[in-house]
């Protein structure tokens, strides 16, 4: 927000944000100074705008003076260094081996400068570079004037390196507290402005809960905010003033410009025109402005990732104070802030739209099951009666007989599939049971192998059962559970080539009691394990498709298994067999 200093004199500014971390990095130099035998020992920090800022400074009451909050360019230092000495941590070089105008850091010692090799120059350099974690320099250690008025020698140079390490992390764990102090105080009077934005969950409310805030942290006379594609809202003490729809787009366009830049943008009469792409938008901004009685006009855009959401822009009348680099940094602070508050809060109004959806949906799907079902078995269950009726009568003919057979077996399916719908809607909820109780699994899955082993022996289908001894009971609901076992057993007998093999194993472990149920069958592809536990998927494999079935088993079972905090897992490849392993948690 301001340009840099020029190189005729030293230029100062305010850096601190309390005196806590001034005198911590004091002590941390003057410690410096004792062990490492130079007079003058300075910290400078590396600004955004490539200059050093000389933030503390130990030594003759004279170079205090005129060191103190200083700015250096940092590029000339920079070139210079690579001429420079390695010693450790710390770099020298000599004064004939630089360019640098040291004038520019407004003092030198007032030693001699005819001095022979191995003497102390007062131009010589010796710094010590400063990174952060992330590997970026931050700051950098001078020392200058040695005491004994000689070069260190390379008997010396280890322990200067030693006392420059040690200092180095002290200074840049002084630097970094002072970079958060730093950002806490800037954002003093946007906390706030942050929090009212993270508390609302619409966009709209959003923009209206922080409007005053923002006018208030930042003593503003007006305040407009805009989303894009949507009209700009006006906060103002008096008469709020609507920009004509032709400023609202120079707005947007140099929001959108800012933020790609991370920047903001200052509009006034004795101010250059910030960069845009049409000489006209500045004359608009100037011609607002005059509209709205104000001095000038900060401009911060609002937004979240690569996208720019609106902006927000902050007059100030005549007489005002100027923006400050502060309160610019604090309103791109604030534009990423309340960028992402509403981003998150258009998120959230999208998801609660999209959930009320999903429920309207699933809810209308949940009472047609439930319907349909219920209307089903109704008349299917006068069906099966009057088939058992007719099945009766001695006078029947071999084809009436025949097609009585086929209406059985039809409404026999027809009646699994009611079955498995009811039980389905009955699943649906994956929160809580009714009427939970220990259920011990060995009886219920033996009872389930004893039902499945006719159809296995007629197929020369072997079904081995492994039941440990003392498995633990686990909590839930009986015939839920019953469904689980019936649906895997079932499936695999179902799937298992004639002459196969059927393998079900029910133990404890860890906790938990895992029931095993394996198959040397068709097997099923990578592409049908991504959805074999969905309703109503019927696998695309022609031998699996050959056999009967709604598609809702395996559905079932994920529902019980979860709604019975359990889970189940899946191993199989096709052609190669399948192995469906469910875990449930031991009751106590």
């Amino acid at each position: 927000m301001t340009d840099a200093p020029g190189a005729e004199r030293p230029v100062r500014g305010s850096r601190w944000s309390d005196d806590s971390s001034r005198e911590a990095l004091q002590s941390i130099i003057e410690a410096i100074r004792e062990v490492a035998g130079f007079d003058v020992v300075g910290v400078s920090a590396v600004r955004d705008d490539g200059y050093l800022q000389l933030l503390c400074v130990v030594g003759p009451e004279d170079a205090r003076e005129t060191l103190a909050d200083t700015l250096a360019p940092l590029a000339p230092l920079l070139e210079a260094l690579e001429d420079a000495e390695d010693w450790g941590r710390l770099k020298y070089v000599r004064h004939d081996r630089h360019a640098l105008d040291i004038e520019r850091w407004g003092w030198t010692s007032d030693g001699p400068r005819d001095v022979p090799d191995g003497v102390w120059h007062p131009e010589d350099v010796l710094v010590a570079p400063l990174h952060g974690d992330d590997g970026r320099l931050i700051a950098v250690l001078g020392l200058d004037v040695p005491r004994d008025g000689l070069v260190p020698d390379e008997s010396k140079r280890p322990l200067l390196d030693v006392y420059a390490r040690q200092a180095s992390g002290a200074v840049v764990a002084t630097l970094e507290r002072e970079r958060m102090a730093e950002q806490v105080r800037l954002a003093a009077a946007a906390a706030d402005i942050v929090r009212r934005a993270a508390a609302s969950m619409s966009a709209e409310r959003t923009l209206a809960e922080c409007a005053t805030a923002i006018v208030d942290g930042f003593r503003a006379q007006a305040l407009w905010t805009q989303l894009v594609g949507e009209q700009p809202r006006a906060v103002h003490d008096d008469a709020p003033v609507a920009p004509p729809p032709e400023t609202v787009a120079v707005f947007e366009r140099y929001a959108r410009a800012l933020w790609e830049t991370q920047d903001v943008a200052v509009f006034a009469p004795d101010r250059p025109a910030p960069p845009s792409r049409d000489v006209a938008d500045h004359a608009a901004m100037t011609a607002f402005l005059g509209q709205t009685h104000a001095e000038s006009l900060l401009l911060a855009p609002l937004g979240s990732g690569p996208d720019c959401l609106g902006w927000i822009g902050m007059s100030r009348g005549h007489g005002g104070a100027e923006w400050s680099e502060a309160e610019a940094a604090m309103a791109l602070d604030i534009g990423r802030d309340l960028g992402r508050a509403l981003a998150s809060a258009r998120m959230f109004e999208r998801e609660h739209q999209l959930v009320q959806e999903l429920q309207e949906v699933a809810d209308y799907k949940s009472h047609l099951v439930a319907t349909v079902s219920h209307e089903l078995r109704t008349p299917l269950t006068s069906i099966v009666g009057y088939l058992e009726l007719l099945a009766g009568d001695p006078g029947l003919s071999e084809r009436s007989r025949t097609a009585i057979a086929a209406i059985e077996r039809g409404s026999t399916r027809l009646s699994r599939v009611v079955e498995e719908l009811l039980v389905l809607h009955h699943t649906a909820d994956a929160t809580g049971l009714d009427h939970a109780q220990p259920v011990d699994l060995s009886p219920l899955v033996a009872d389930i192998i004893e039902l499945n082993s006719g159809p296995a022996e007629s197929r020369g289908i072997t079904v081995a059962a492994s039941l440990q001894p003392s498995v633990a009971p686990v909590t839930g609901v009986a015939h839920e559970l019953e469904h689980v076992v019936a649906n895997l057993v079932g499936n695999a007998v179902k799937y298992t080539r004639d002459r196969g093999r059927v393998d079900v194993r029910l133990e404890n472990a860890d906790g938990e009691v895992v029931l095993t149920c394996s198959d040397d069958g068709i097997g099923i592809s990578d592409a049908d394990q991504q959805h074999v536990f969905e309703e109503f998927y019927r696998s695309t494999d022609p031998a699996a498709s050959q056999q009967s079935g709604t598609g809702l088993g395996l559905a079932i079972v994920r529902r019980v298994v979860e709604r019975h905090g359990g889970r189940i897992e899946l191993e199989s490849a096709l052609g190669a067999g399948s192995t469906f392993r469910v875990r449930l948690p031991a009751s106590a």
